[in-house]
Formats: structure tokens, sequence, C-alpha cells
């Protein structure tokens, strides 16, 4: 008996579609945006509460490393942005052929990119 079954399951050998990529972008940059949300709360919250508080607040956003997860943040809140609008017009019928799709998907890519960077440039 021949088994048509895939032999290699090995997620990582295969090749992805740039739609496919662009698709479980938005969801991951989705879970990251809400665990930054959990994170920039915390921090309201301990520059409200009292003046050292707040200078607390600034000590850690002053850091080197609090910079880079803002800049973090920044990138996949532009990439769950766009790559939203790009799903909105994919309901309004707009760029629903394979094309379009692919279209879309690199014009997510770009926006994000380029979008990411310049922020990178501003906050440095």
């Amino acid at each position: 008996m021949k088994s048509e079954r895939p032999v290699n399951l090995n997620l990582f050998s295969i090749k992805w579609p740039v739609t496919a990529l662009v698709s479980i972008s938005h969801r991951v940059t989705g879970v990251l945006l809400f665990l930054a949300t959990a994170a920039l709360l915390y921090l309201l919250d301990l520059s409200l509460a009292s003046e050292a508080g707040f200078g607390e607040a600034a000590a850690i956003l002053a850091t080197p490393g609090a910079r880079l997860l803002g800049w973090l943040a920044f990138a996949a809140l532009l990439v769950h942005l766009i790559a939203g609008c790009r799903h909105l017009l994919i309901d309004l019928g707009i760029g629903e052929s394979l094309r379009g799709g692919r279209a879309g998907a690199i014009a997510v890519i770009a926006l994000s990119a380029a979008g990411a960077a310049a922020g990178g440039l501003w906050l440095w």
C-alpha cells in the first residue's frame, strides 16, 4: 500500500507564500501589541502614582533596552495596522484575486519596513 501522506513535516522547510506570511505576521503582531499594552499600562500607572514613580518610569524608558522594545512595539503596530487595512480592503472586494492579494501583501511588507525604518531613525 502506497501512502500519499507528506514525508517532511518540518514547518521551517516549507516555502510559505507571501500572503500567508503577512497573514501570520498580522496575528503575531496582534499578540505582541496585547503584551506591549500591558507593559505600557504598568509604566503609566507607575508614572501617575507619585513624583518618584514618574522619575522611575522616565529612567526605565531612557534605557537602550526600553528604546529597542519601544521601537519593536511601534514596528508591530505598523505591521498590524497596515495588514489590517489590507484585510479590510479584501473584505470590500479589493485585491481578492491571486495577483491582487500578492501585490497587497508585498505592499504591506514594503510600507511596514519603510515606516519602521523611519521610526527607528526618529527614535535614535
